[in-house]
């Protein structure tokens, strides 16, 4: 940052994500006692990993906080060259580390690294780059649009080969977000859409163990001691929660009958403990932090700033695509993809990743305000947020 500017911080923000993670803290805490204590271990050892977690993810935002993104709009190229490296070194023998039969990890400093959450954000910058350099393309021609579309197939395939389908979904949901933001012509999207879904349904189809992830999800109770297994253990901790829940740290299902409590599922032991007044506030929370996420990128495109605006808006479709996946596979909704709640399951990768790039968020949020116009803007985006609009609309 410049010498002599005056920081620009967003407490709303802030204050989201610090209940977010003083929740998540709490329910990791809750929820993987039994797990931590079993044969004489530690009863707070996930929360203090997760402490320490969050103390290095905080590190990591504080230093892409002072990154000016002008600078990482230039590096998109490079940026994007080494997220295929990690999603190919992963792949390699000997240097990808296999856990329950995926090869998503890569060993770091002592700990699996999950390569995929790293390069997913990367590869989004480099979308949100090619958005800004290719505006013309992209809003006129179908070619415009098909380019960045056969970047996120091939870079699809390489997550389908650990294989990560939920990282891959991710990742196209938020891309196609973040062209359409961009300005890319509704039909083509349409039509790209509904060709990706049609892939999608076709690789369930050709793979025998997500056809069975896809049959135990639309009848759990046809065998619920195998493969409906841990659906039925959801259903059940979220339905014992019912209006106020059995009170925290009561959850019956967290004791070794639901698998993941602490990680994929943690979602459901917090309904059984919290209820749904548990329930609501959580959704309350993320739901606030990506309009926030959208607020700040609609601040930044009014001020003339298409690239952080794109990198802000690609943040907020990021984070409510992931817990909306999240949520509805802990409530029966959809099949199971192995995705973290973000800034709330433990989960190494995710939780460092997720803050890192809420440092990119809050810097984008420091550049709109410093811009000449960035006060007055911000008035005019506070009076106009309920409308409904492309970030590219409001940009022009």
């Amino acid at each position: 940052m410049k010498s002599g500017a005056r920081l620009h911080v967003d407490v709303v923000t802030l204050a989201l994500v610090s209940a977010i993670l003083l929740l998540g803290l709490i329910m990791v805490t809750s929820a993987s006692i039994s797990i931590a204590s079993k044969d004489g271990g530690d009863s707070f050892a996930f929360l203090e990993r997760q402490l320490m977690l969050c103390l290095i993810g905080t590190m990591l935002a504080t230093i892409v906080f002072c990154i000016r993104t002008e600078y990482l709009e230039k590096m998109a190229w490079p940026l994007l060259i080494a997220a295929l490296a990690l999603l190919f070194v992963v792949l390699v023998p000997g240097l990808g580390h296999v856990v329950n039969g995926s090869r998503r990890w890569i060993r770091v400093l002592g700990f699996n690294f999950q390569a995929s959450e790293l390069a997913r954000v990367l590869v989004l910058i480099f979308i949100a780059s090619y958005a800004v350099r290719r505006e013309d393309e992209l809003r006129s021609t179908a070619f415009g649009l098909i380019k960045p579309i056969g970047l996120l197939v091939f870079i699809a395939l390489l997550l389908l080969a650990e294989p990560d389908f939920g990282a891959a979904s991710v990742l196209f949901i938020t891309g196609f977000g973040i062209l359409f933001i961009a300005g890319a012509r509704l039909r083509y999207v349409a039509i790209a859409a509904a060709g990706g879904a049609g892939a999608a349904a076709l690789l369930v189809l050709l793979v025998p163990y997500r056809m069975a992830r896809v049959t135990s999800f639309l009848d759990p109770w046809a065998d619920p001691f195998n493969s409906g297994f841990q659906l039925t253990q959801s259903l059940i901790a979220i339905g014992r929660g019912e209006w106020f829940g059995v009170g925290l740290g009561e959850s019956v299902q967290k004791l070794f009958y639901l698998p993941e409590a602490h990680t994929d599922f943690l979602f459901a032991v917090l309904a059984e403990e919290l209820g749904l007044v548990g329930v609501v506030l959580t959704l309350a929370l993320f739901i606030g932090l990506v309009w926030r996420s959208f607020w700040i990128a609609q601040l930044a495109a009014r001020a003339g700033l298409k690239f952080p605006a794109y990198l802000a808006a690609g943040f907020g479709l990021w984070l409510g695509a992931q817990a909306l996946i999240n949520i509805g596979v802990n409530m029966g909704v959809l099949p199971t993809k192995g995705l973290t709640l973000p800034l709330m399951s433990y989960g190494r990768s995710s939780m460092i990743v997720t803050l890192a790039w809420l440092g990119l968020l809050l810097r984008v949020y420091h550049e709109a305000m410093q811009s000449g116009r960035g006060m007055a803007t911000a008035r005019r985006a506070d009076e106009d947020s309920p409308r409904s609009s492309r970030l590219s609309g409001a940009s022009a």
